[in-house]
């Protein structure tokens, strides 16, 4: 079998930035077309069951309470009832005023090589907040825009839901979460939880931070095919490697 010959590192580091702009340029439009600017996030409304069980009573004391007038429930179509969550419990919707909770300015990068930009979102995130006349806590972690597990991230989610947090300011939306970042704002929404994102164009470090993704996922399949050890991974990997830095 002939030996495949290895890309030069310029190649490998044309190709890997032709790929990362493709898949910026796709992800971005991807993006915009399931949360445009002007969408607004709105919670689905429940049937009698799901109210009844999240109240914690039976469905025919829920009949009974619209009788009285306590609540009123929406009619489909098909004169079903459907029950608004900020009606039946609010305290859901609307917890403790911002002003008794705390502001968290979170900052991320993907690599150690991004450590200046660490820095620079710290003061810009310092600034604003000081800025403000907030009293806040800075989370600064190192880690993939596209791990859930990051220990200041899980924090953050833990204090959220707990009713810790009535603020969240970022210098960009990526920075809490490559993927998945709607979610943890809608949540927030859930919680009234005030989200400041100060950037709101495009990340100037998202290219950068998204050839680093896109390398670690490499890795990992590299690693499963060619085995982690195997001189043939670790060529690849160093390549890619040295592409990214070149950048």
């Amino acid at each position: 079998m002939n030996a495949i010959s290895p890309l030069p590192p310029q190649a490998i580091h044309e190709l890997v930035g032709e790929h990362a702009r493709k898949l910026s340029a796709r992800l971005q439009a991807h993006r915009l077309q399931l949360f445009p600017p002007t969408a607004k996030k709105t919670l689905r409304k429940f049937s009698s069951g799901e109210a009844a069980k999240l109240l914690g009573v039976h469905a025919d004391t829920l009949r009974r309470w619209e009788r009285e007038g306590k609540i009123k429930p929406r009619r489909t179509s098909g004169n079903l009832r459907r029950y608004d969550i900020a009606d039946i419990r609010p305290d859901l919707i609307h917890a403790a005023p911002t002003a008794s909770r705390k502001t968290v300015a979170y900052a991320r990068v993907s690599s150690h090589d991004q450590k200046e930009d660490l820095e620079r979102q710290k003061q810009v995130l310092e600034s604003y907040c000081a800025a403000q006349g907030w009293t806040f806590e800075l989370v600064a972690e190192l880690g993939s825009g596209m791990n859930y597990r990051k220990r200041g991230l899980q924090k953050l989610l833990n204090q959220i839901i707990a009713g810790d947090v009535g603020r969240i300011v970022l210098n960009h939306k990526d920075r809490l979460l490559r993927f998945g970042a709607e979610l943890v704002f809608a949540i927030c929404e859930i919680k009234n939880v005030e989200i400041v994102i100060l950037n709101q164009g495009e990340d100037t470090s998202f290219e950068q931070d998204l050839a680093q993704d896109v390398l670690e996922i490499i890795t990992v399949l590299s690693a499963r095919l060619y085995g982690a050890g195997s001189k043939k991974n670790k060529n690849l990997i160093d390549g890619l490697k040295a592409a990214a830095a070149a950048r």
